[in-house]
């Protein structure tokens, strides 16, 4: 598919793939400390962070799958690498969940891939590990030192060839560069009522709410 094999003692780079990397399950509410006596203690963070102390803690592990987001100049000199999460696409993108047709799945590989920009889609390939669709999520990201990553090149399954790595490396300059804004913040009354069907969630703006209640409710069209 869109993967390229490459040998161990390759330079890491921007769009390789990793296996079996720790992604720690952090949580600021309640953290298992391990005291010089060896006995375990149940602290907040924020208790912790106020005795301004180094502490040894008890974190839950689990392994994940990555692709490095670390751009190549840095891979190869920089302390640490960031990566970022790959999982189920099912799992990334709801609108997959339930997704059975080729019409469907095309449709979101295509179209929808050039909407939403958290994710970057990766098709299933056995030489890779990959027994189903999959996204590489922007949202989650994994940082590893540099020097271990490189000792555990074994690990590494593959790389982006070279169409979907120029893909990829404009997602993810997108992802971090995106400008966050409400889309319906322009909408007329017409059309935010339209949006708002769809997403009932919405809440108008300012603007909005004035120009519905100086129209009047009787002078709204449906």
């Amino acid at each position: 598919m869109i993967y390229e094999d490459l040998p161990r003692d390759a330079p890491i780079r921007q769009g390789d793939i990793f296996v079996g990397l720790p992604r720690v399950e952090v949580t600021l509410d309640t953290i298992v400390l391990y005291e010089e006596d060896g006995e375990t203690v149940e602290c907040r963070w924020r208790d912790i962070v106020q005795t301004g102390r180094e502490v040894v803690a008890l974190l839950p592990l689990r392994p994940a799958t990555a692709i490095v987001a670390t751009q190549d100049c840095d891979a190869t000199r920089s302390d640490d690498i960031t990566l970022c999460e790959i999982r189920a696409f099912r799992h990334v993108e709801r609108k997959a969940e339930h997704t059975v047709s080729p019409k469907s799945w095309k449709n979101i590989i295509t179209q929808h891939a050039r909407i939403n920009q958290k994710w970057f889609y990766l098709p299933p390939d056995a030489g890779v590990g990959f027994q189903e669709k999959m996204a590489v999520d922007f949202m989650v990201t994994l940082r590893v030192p540099r020097l271990d990553l490189e000792a555990s090149r074994d690990l590494r399954r593959g790389r982006l060839n070279t169409a979907a790595y120029a893909h990829f490396r404009e997602r993810i300059a997108d992802f971090f560069r995106r400008f966050p804004y409400d889309e319906w913040y322009p909408l007329d009354d017409d059309e935010l009522a339209a949006y708002m069907k769809e997403y009932p969630e919405t809440k108008p703006y300012p603007w909005q709410l004035a120009r519905h209640a100086a129209q009047g409710p009787g002078d709204a069209r449906q």
